[in-house]
């Protein structure tokens, strides 16, 4: 998996690049939760629960089923996220399903359930660059400068130019721009 650090890249880029106007404070908090909280499921190793299993790391909460669910939850609670209940549908569920997305870029790991309930099988995707961080090893070691220097390249970078992009072509900012 991309550190937890990275998986904000992409609300942020969106919520950013897209302006107040369009999202909220409270929605950008709401997506950047919603980026992160898939790898919740870790909590299944102090439980025993098996790595492979649909509950283990990278499985169910890493499935659009479960991004499409965070995106209920947020629709039922767009008042309190200052926003319309699509605008907060799509934005957290779109900020969730990049976790496994991101993800099933990484070298290692068993893949992600990205299918479940309906498949259980674990994917990546044919190019797999991103460099996996080590789960339970220190952070601050010489493997995780490797993953953060990996991560900087394959995802700040692009999300970078996204939110860039996003930000020139926001009809909000370009009236800033004149």
């Amino acid at each position: 998996m991309p550190t937890v650090i990275s998986h904000i890249a992409v609300p942020l880029a969106i919520g950013l690049g897209l302006g107040r106007k369009k999202i909220s404070k409270y929605l950008l908090s709401a997506g950047v939760a919603a980026s992160v909280i898939p790898d919740a499921d870790v909590i299944g190793f102090k439980f025993a629960i098996d790595y492979v299993s649909q509950f283990g790391h990278r499985g169910f909460t890493h499935s659009i089923c479960f991004a499409l669910v965070l995106g209920l939850v947020a629709l039922i609670a767009h008042k309190k996220l200052d926003c319309s209940r699509l605008s907060a549908f799509l934005f957290v569920s779109v900020c969730a399903v990049s976790h496994p997305l991101l993800d099933a870029l990484t070298d290692g790991g068993l893949g992600v359930a990205l299918f479940w309930p309906y498949d259980n099988t674990r994917f990546f995707f044919p190019w797999a660059g991103i460099e996996v961080s080590a789960i339970g090893r220190g952070f601050f070691s010489m493997r995780s400068l490797s993953v953060l220097a990996s991560e900087f390249r394959w995802i700040w970078c692009p999300a970078i130019v996204m939110g860039s992009v996003l930000y020139f072509f926001s009809r909000e900012n370009k009236l800033r721009l004149r």
